[in-house]
């Protein structure tokens, strides 16, 4: 379905792949985690449209809304966050899609306080 966002495709996330630590092929004890890819599935699903954390959709392509901000938390603190998002700039950079000269902020959600 056009607009909407279903997943990354596989020439997609062979783009992000290397970014990620390397999957180990089985844990010793618990439960496996949830695949990195599904993991950014998630995160991109949230990003892109908005929802809630607990509106995020359940399947087999998707991670479990705590596994996503698990691996988000700690995304954001070994660089890994950094690393995808200076890999997505570069991308859109040399494909010509970013536009320097211009810029949008967004307001919608600054506190403000009512003053009467």
């Amino acid at each position: 379905m056009a607009g909407r966002f279903e997943g990354l495709s596989d020439l997609e996330w062979k783009l992000f792949e290397d970014i990620f630590p390397k999957e180990p092929e089985k844990r010793e004890r618990g439960m496996p985690h949830a695949p990195f890819r599904h993991v950014l599935n998630t995160l991109l699903y949230i990003l892109i449209t908005g929802c809630r954390w607990c509106d995020v959709p359940k399947g087999e392509i998707w991670a479990s809304k705590s596994a996503a901000h698990r691996w988000l938390q700690r995304w954001e603190t070994d660089g890994t966050l950094e690393s995808l998002q200076a890999s997505t700039l570069g991308i859109a950079q040399e494909k010509g899609l970013i536009n320097w000269n211009y810029g949008a902020v967004d307001g919608s959600f600054s506190p403000w306080k009512r003053w009467r």
